[in-house]
């Protein structure tokens, strides 16, 4: 008896590390309608990023420099300088690019946002629609340090600021 009180309470445990888990654990995304085509938005993510500090309207992303590798090749790792909501901050990410899907993939390494998060994964999807326009998706999938730590819904006001940006000077260009 004393046995299955152990197993019943080794359960108990793991059910609540598993809870613990899916509360610190999440995804945030945003879907934003775009007039400029998705390829130009891969395009530029891909192999000129160096690009968006110039159209940041916003004043949102400051610079981006490569540390690693190069522009356009998957793996490089490029460090972005960005400004939100009265905060200054680094990130420092590896990027894997996906043609086929459109989506810059930016695996977080270092900067400011680990201060609250233990993993941090920021991604652009852009779809071309039949009508000409597209669709940008931007996404956060991260896991907090701790419940008291908010979802990170302001890098996603800040991505989804990028790419308004962006678009506004496409349709200028």
């Amino acid at each position: 008896h004393i046995y299955v009180l152990r197993v019943l309470i080794s359960i108990n445990i793991d059910h609540k590390y598993w809870k613990l888990n899916m509360v610190l654990q999440g995804k945030v995304e945003a879907d934003i309608e775009i007039s400029a085509p998705a390829d130009k938005f891969y395009n530029l993510f891909k192999s000129e990023a160096h690009h968006v500090p110039k159209t940041s309207q916003t004043g949102t992303i400051t610079g981006v420099a490569v540390h690693e590798g190069d522009w356009e090749t998957d793996g490089s790792i490029k460090i972005w300088n960005y400004a939100i909501e009265g905060e200054v901050g680094t990130f420092k990410e590896k990027v894997e690019l996906d043609d086929v899907n459109k989506a810059i993939i930016l695996n977080g390494l270092e900067g400011d946002v680990f201060q609250y998060y233990k993993s941090f994964k920021p991604v652009y999807q852009f779809t071309q629609k039949n009508d000409g326009s597209s669709i940008a998706k931007v996404s956060i999938e991260y896991e907090k340090l701790s419940e008291e730590v908010a979802d990170p819904n302001k890098y996603i006001r800040l991505m989804t600021n990028i790419v308004k940006d962006l678009d506004a000077h496409f349709i200028k260009a």
